[in-house]
């Protein structure tokens, strides 16, 4: 279950239904998606999205995406740094951005239009579609480790539009993770 952090407010939400209607509340789809018995998170990409395939099937027929593929990123992943560079600037995108966390943790940074800047830790189960035109920007957490199936209603629209009054360089990624939430247990950061 993901975590919302709003540094201006020093607040934390990590009660699911409050985590839920927040976003909704920001035009941001978030819901936790079924983990345990599906598929292993580590098994070949089209094992997963077949898995997945009525998950993925509802969100192309609401959204019009056309086409779902599986990112994985390793600490040794080849031009990590360049990668991870190209999305933690603040940015827009022409499409929504949807992913479905499998494996690792991130953090969507969203600076909205009517508000302060918060942050949205995602980690395996989290489902989130950042709508189009948002102000936003995307880190990996310290273990540099994520996996999740992405959807496009087109891969040229999901080209990053920087802006050059991006405020990123002012937060850090904020990577709680499940410690944080009550009777979660600890996690390595």
């Amino acid at each position: 279950m993901a975590i919302v952090t709003v540094p201006a407010e020093s607040r934390k939400i990590t009660d699911p239904a409050e985590i839920t209607a927040f976003l909704k509340h920001h035009g941001i789809d978030y819901s936790v998606w079924p983990l345990a018995d599906r598929v292993d998170p580590a098994a070949p990409a089209a094992e997963i999205l077949a898995a997945y395939d009525p998950e993925i099937a509802e969100l192309k027929r609401r959204g019009g995406f056309v086409t779902a593929d599986v990112i994985d990123v390793y600490p040794d992943t080849p031009n990590l740094d360049v990668m991870l560079a190209k999305f933690s600037k603040e940015h827009t995108h022409t499409e929504d951005e949807v992913r479905f966390i499998l494996q690792g943790r991130g953090v969507f940074h969203i600076n909205p239009d009517n508000g302060p800047v918060y942050a949205i830790e995602v980690w395996a189960g989290d489902m989130i579609s950042v709508p189009l035109g948002t102000r936003h920007w995307f880190d990996l957490c310290n273990d540099h480790r994520i996996r999740a199936i992405r959807l496009f209603q087109d891969m040229s629209g999901w080209t990053p539009h920087y802006l050059e009054d991006g405020v990123h360089a002012g937060y850090e990624p904020l990577c709680l993770g499940p410690a944080w939430i009550p009777g979660a247990g600890k996690v390595a950061p």
